[in-house]
């Protein structure tokens, strides 16, 4: 049975986050903050509805999401705002990972196919504002929708009208008190692969907590679960594992700390970094003091048994010194050339933004600024033409330097666009 999966969901208007609250609006000034909490407390995704009611205010949602993208690493489900082909296009660039079309309006319902044949059926759901869509559930698979999202508040009763379905169904559920309880009747049903959940405050709960309650009534989710008993891993004379923690990102290596059975057990549960301090002979999360908490993104464990690497999304600095990481202090070395492809497209990024914060004189970099984007654009298209006539030559060098230089100047519109290589790798992976 495939896992299932939790989703928090709230809408955006005029800037700020809106959750609801069994149809009542409430108001969070700080959505990226909102989305940063449920992406690092176990959400499956995202679920953003464009509030707007203005074009205006509908490009500015698109630039908050592009927000969210950057600074979150889960996906994002968007919609709302859909007037033309065009709005799904804006989502999808603003990196959402599939857009849904509300069937409620006749208009979105007619771009069904258009838009899944524009950008592929996996990135159109269609959403339900009611249960007299679900007979239509055929005709929007073949129309090219690979999800539905059924709105509606559902007691038992109406659980068991959702029929069988060609295309996952999520449900939207109201979270309270019972809030697992509530959860636990949607994800029973065969038909349903998710529940959207509609939180009404910030901070509601965690969805990794949630998914704990979910897992005692035996609903499969995607929550942390060791491959390799405690039992079976090598302790040190202490009873304790070492683990070294790497930035999951830039796979910098932060710090070194040490892990007892009940700190793995509380790591695996809560999906934050929590340790076993030899010095204090007690546990302790990781920024539960200083807010730098580590939300943990995998655990893996070396060929010994003895050792268990943790790659994380970092809160602020690991070093209790505010140093980023704890390996700071150089003992020795020599210099020697980065050859990592990823670490050299951010350094030259980084030094060609430098350029454009603090120009320097004679810099070819700030000349291409100055002259503005229709010079940059005159380059690049330069630089392929380059490329093409190169590739037509036998010599290998000649391709290598015309795609470098290509590179450069592609960089140099990336900075002048304000876009990062993280915005290009995250939209090559979604692809």
């Amino acid at each position: 049975m495939e896992n299932k999966k939790l989703i928090p969901a709230f809408g955006c208007r005029n800037g700020a986050a809106v959750v609801m609250d069994e149809g009542r609006g409430y108001y969070s000034e700080d959505i990226l903050t909102l989305s940063g909490y449920y992406a690092d407390h176990g959400a499956d995704g995202l679920f953003i509805c464009d509030l707007a009611e203005t074009d205006a205010d509908h490009e500015r949602t698109i630039g908050i999401l592009r927000q969210i993208v950057r600074e979150t690493d889960i996906p994002v489900i968007a919609g709302g705002y859909i007037k033309r082909l065009e709005d799904v296009k804006k989502y999808l660039y603003a990196g959402a990972e599939a857009v849904y079309l509300n069937v409620g309006i006749q208009e979105n319902a007619d771009l069904i196919k258009e838009a899944s044949d524009r950008f592929g059926s996996e990135k159109i759901y269609v959403y339900m504002p009611g249960f007299r869509y679900l007979k239509h559930l055929e005709e929007y698979a073949q129309l090219g929708a690979s999800a539905a999202i059924l709105d509606y508040l559902m007691d038992e009763k109406d659980l068991q009208r959702i029929p069988e379905s060609p295309i996952p169904i999520w449900t939207v559920t109201l979270c309270g008190g019972d809030t697992a309880d509530v959860m636990a009747s949607h994800l029973n049903v065969p038909s349903v692969t998710g529940v959207v959940l509609a939180v009404p405050e910030e901070h509601e709960g965690s969805c990794m907590l949630w998914k704990q309650e979910l897992k005692k009534r035996g609903i499969p989710v995607t929550a942390f679960e060791s491959t390799v008993e405690w039992k079976d891993m090598k302790k040190n004379a202490d009873g304790l594992v070492p683990v070294v923690v790497q930035d999951h990102r830039t796979l910098e290596v932060l710090m070194l700390a040490y892990m007892n059975e009940e700190s793995f057990r509380m790591t695996l549960e809560s999906g934050k970094m929590t340790y076993f301090s030899r010095s204090r002979r007690t546990l302790w999360v990781k920024g539960e003091t200083s807010g730098h908490f580590q939300f943990v993104r995998s655990l893996s464990l070396d060929c010994d048994n003895d050792t268990i690497l943790a790659k994380v999304r970092q809160i602020g600095p690991a070093c209790h010194t505010g140093a980023r990481s704890c390996f700071f202090t150089s003992l020795a070395g020599r210099e020697s050339r980065e050859k990592n492809p990823l670490t050299v497209f951010e350094d030259v990024l980084a030094v060609i933004l430098d350029r454009k914060e603090n120009p320097k004189e004679g810099s070819y970099t700030n000349y291409l600024f100055e002259k503005g984007t229709d010079k940059i654009l005159k380059k690049l298209g330069e630089e392929a033409t380059e490329i093409v006539i190169a590739a037509k030559n036998p010599d290998p060098e000649e391709i290598r330097y015309e795609i470098a230089d290509f590179l450069y100047h592609m960089m140099v519109l990336m900075a002048e666009k304000e876009i990062t290589w993280e915005d290009v790798t995250r939209e090559l992976a979604n692809r």
